[in-house]
């Protein structure tokens, strides 16, 4: 016989299959198969087409394509004999699904067979439709499984019950025919046409309320009276499963009573003693009876159970986190989140359990403990649950000391009521894994810091101390670093000392060193290196015999690859030569930082917006985040800058205003404190130059430095300061057509005169032009000269150059520059305007500064 003829036999051609010994000689056997079976198929061989199927369903297992084989199916079916049938619709399931057209033809015969007198070939019938029903189908044949429900034979009455479930889940609207019939199959004996009856019923309650309402009436006591059956039933061996009768039947049960009684004070009520009996008699040794315990504790938290039933359920959750199976661990702690909110009280009893599953050697355990104690702290556990939860991190796992950080600061931050505790759990959480810390948690940190006055010689005697031994913490070096720039002083003369303090000597050089090291780290990062330049820049204030030596050491990054740290080594080595007597109130120490907004600023940052402005900022080291401008040449920055303290957050709060700030009296007494520009070094002092979240008032250009006689421009710095808040926004009266304006003199000093005229072109009227007339009232020539001037941000503002940087004395001779303005809000809002002019008298620096608020109306 040909052994691919149509009369070869299933067990031969897999036999045939199984011998191949590579995937070419596998696909030449099927290739020889299916050209066998398309031959029988057209010569329509019905002695072997059953056999035929049967290879096809084979084939399609591995596989293969089999399409030419489905119309085979339906001949099967339509076959009088069982065999035939059983093949054509085992076939029919395997080849074709729901959305094959094909499948329409054989709904006659489903119709058929479903009132067939063989009970099996209705259940064949019934299997097929449960497993391919498509909506239409469902449409047809309901009534037919419909009426199979009430059939005498138990096997039926199961098969027809699975195959409603399919049909209501395709066509939800056909619910209401199946609710009397589902709640019958409730009364039955058999198991699996009640396993198959509560399946129909949960589904019916999932796919209609209706369904939902008549069901909670007139099977909650059928679904008590199961239970109570199987809990009580004596050993059946058909039914037994590690001792445990049926546990399919009792979980099934439980999800369906609890879709019941939930929202139902009634429905609960009258489940309570049963549940409380399967929950005290269901053993717990084997994993059948904690299966049924865990869905027992589901229904109770799900329904309206009374408060001792819900502590029975945690309690026995409790015991699940004592199992050594990891699996019963982990779904116990997922359980305890959901109960939290249920009973608070009845999960806190367990906390200590819940402690120790933080500290298990299985990842996903330990993570979900975690966060359940992070739901258990409240104002009573907060000092003991953080003290352990800090001892474990210390021996942690590498992988899990970012989650266990991020925890531990949360809640620190949450729960802390002492500023001095907040201090140090924080100085611990810094000190064991401060490179896990994020910025915004060391940025509120300071903030507090700066904030406890009282505190702030504890904070930096302590971070020094925590730095000798842990100074390859990032986060700690950072607050290190900056806590001593703002308080060295108070680390080196013992201010503040609390009680509890033990006696320590520091000395000024001592203070230079942990700088120094911080700054030479191979593993510090360019914004670690800037603050510490920073920080020896003020030290050298603060410590003057220091000044030389930190002089060296800022000047060793004036060839840094980086720009930033070359550019501060250059601007900070000039200040400590060139302008000692500024110097001093240049590096004042930062105002208080005002926590309120601070706060408000991180809440902000986690919005959905936030990523997207941030991006479109310019940050440190980017094109356009530092630029220095030649005299004239206008740089509209993209908002104005308020980050105190590093390169990327935008979370740091804007500082606070202060009388004794040098740079706060730059421009006048009303100026809020200077935020951080990488390009001034007036204003780039206290920052490391990334941009910061906006405030109201910003300056929309500077005017730098004139023309030298040398034909080279110099660099004049650009302010990057909020330097207009508390200017009146009277709004401007609309001028004339083309309204003249009277010159106005902008600033008069014993020294110095400077005039503005305006003129405007026709048609643009928000647009104006003004000429600033420079003149020196004094005897002494004016060098170097630089103007500078900030307007609001709804004004934008360009410059030229001015026509020289040398003022002649006693009015001999005038400097003119051009300024052209756009008020956005012509109309609305009247122009305003601070100055701030810079000149050498005989080789000394010299400032004014004024404001302008008589600019004329319409402008």
């Amino acid at each position: 016989m040909n052994p691919f003829s149509s009369g070869t036999r299933l067990r031969d051609m897999i036999r045939a299959i199984r011998a191949c010994k590579t995937a070419a000689e596998e696909r030449a056997v099927v290739r020889k198969e299916c050209a066998a079976i398309r031959a029988a198929i057209s010569e329509n061989d019905q002695d072997y087409r059953h056999r035929n199927l049967a290879k096809l369903m084979f084939i399609h297992m591995l596989g293969y394509p089999t399409h030419f084989g489905q119309m085979e199916c339906l001949k099967l079916i339509a076959s009088a004999g069982f065999p035939e049938k059983r093949i054509g619709y085992l076939g029919l399931m395997l080849l074709l699904d729901e959305r094959q057209e094909v499948l329409m033809l054989v709904t006659n015969s489903l119709k058929q067979d479903l009132n067939h007198s063989n009970q099996y070939i209705v259940g064949l019938a019934l299997c097929a439709l449960g497993n391919i029903c498509s909506a239409e189908m469902a449409r047809d044949l309901a009534p037919e499984v419909e009426r199979l429900l009430q059939t005498r034979d138990p096997n039926i009455r199961k098969k027809a019950a699975l195959c409603s479930i399919r049909i209501i889940r395709k066509v939800p609207d056909l619910a209401e025919n199946f609710m009397g019939p589902a709640a019958s199959l409730l009364k039955e004996k058999h198991h699996g046409v009640l396993i198959a009856g509560v399946q129909l019923c949960t589904d019916l309650c999932k796919a209609s309320t209706d369904a939902l309402e008549y069901l909670r009436k007139n099977c909650t006591e059928g679904l008590v009276r199961i239970l109570r059956d199987v809990s009580n039933s004596p050993y059946a061996p058909e039914y037994d499963i590690a001792g445990i009768t049926d546990p399919f039947l009792h979980i099934r049960a439980l999800r369906l009573m609890r879709m019941l009684g939930q929202g139902d004070a009634d429905s609960s009520e009258y489940m309570n003693d049963i549940l409380a009996q399967v929950a005290t008699k269901t053993e717990s040794n084997k994993n059948a009876g904690n299966a049924i315990l865990y869905e027992c504790v589901e229904t109770i938290m799900g329904i309206e159970a009374t408060s001792g039933l819900r502590v029975l359920a945690i309690n026995i959750l409790g015991r699940f986190l004592s199992n050594r199976d990891n699996n019963i661990r982990y779904v116990a702690l997922n359980m305890l989140m959901k109960a939290v909110t249920v009973d608070f009280q009845a999960v806190q009893r367990h906390r200590t359990t819940i402690l120790e599953c933080v500290k298990d050697s299985d990842a996903s355990i330990r993570k979900r403990a975690l966060e359940l104690v992070f739901l258990l702290v409240n104002d009573n556990n907060v000092k003991s649950l953080t003290k352990e939860l800090i001892d474990y991190l210390e021996v942690s796992d590498q992988d899990f000391k970012g989650d266990l950080t991020a925890k531990i600061c949360s809640i620190v931050e949450k729960f802390s009521q002492e500023k001095l505790w907040y201090i140090d759990q924080m100085f611990k959480v810094l000190s064991l894994a401060g490179n896990y810390v994020k910025d915004d948690v060391w940025h509120a940190l300071i903030v507090m810091i700066s904030n406890a006055p009282d505190l702030q010689g504890y904070s930096v005697r302590s971070l020094y101390k925590a730095f000798q031994t842990s100074n390859e913490q990032e986060s700690l070096v950072r607050v290190t670093v900056w806590c001593i720039g703002e308080y060295g002083e108070m680390l080196v003369n013992n201010v503040g000392v609390l009680e509890m303090e033990e006696p320590m000597t520091v000395t000024e050089s001592d203070a230079v060193d942990v700088v120094e090291v911080a700054l030479k780290r191979h593993s510090s990062d360019i914004k670690t290196r800037a603050m510490s330049l920073v920080a020896l820049l003020k030290i050298s204030s603060r410590f003057p015999p220091t000044s030389e030596r930190i002089r060296e050491i800022v000047m060793q990054h004036k060839e840094n690859v980086e720009l930033e740290l070359q550019q501060r080594s250059i601007e900070f080595n000039s200040i400590i030569q060139r302008h000692q007597n500024i110097k001093s109130s240049l590096v004042e120490r930062m105002p208080v930082l005002d926590e309120s907004t601070y706060i408000g600023k991180r809440v902000g940052s986690s919005q959905a917006t936030l990523p997207a402005d941030k991006s479109s900022r310019p940050t440190s080291g980017s094109p356009g985040a530092s630029l220095k401008l030649p005299n004239g040449v206008a740089k509209p920055p993209p908002a104005p800058l308020v980050d105190l303290l590093d390169l990327s957050s935008d979370d740091v709060p804007a500082p606070t205003s202060s009388a004794t700030d040098f740079l706060h009296d730059l421009l006048g007494g009303d100026l809020m404190s200077p935020s951080s520009s990488g390009t001034d070094i007036l204003m780039d002092l206290l920052s490391i130059g990334s941009p910061s979240a906006p405030t109201d008032v910003s300056i929309r250009n500077t005017i730098s430095s004139n023309q030298g006689n040398a034909g080279e421009p110099k660099t004049a710095p650009a302010s990057v300061m909020d330097l207009l808040d508390g200017l009146p926004s009277n709004s401007s009266l609309p001028g004339d057509k083309n309204p003249i304006y009277p010159s106005i003199t902008a600033f008069e000093s014993s020294t110095l005169k400077v005039t503005f005229s305006f003129t405007k072109q026709p048609g643009k009227p928000q647009n104006t032009m003004i000429q600033a007339t420079f003149t020196n009232l004094s005897s002494n020539t004016y060098t170097d000269f630089i103007f500078q001037a900030a307007v609001p941000k709804f004004i934008q503002l360009r410059l030229d150059p001015a026509s020289s940087s040398t003022l002649p004395a006693s009015g001999n001779g005038t400097i003119t520059q051009m300024l052209s303005v756009t008020n956005s809000q012509h109309g609305q809002k009247a122009l305003a305007m601070r100055l701030r002019i810079v000149y050498k008298v005989n080789d000394q620096d010299k400032m004014e500064q004024g404001q302008i608020n008589n600019f004329p109306p319409g402008l």
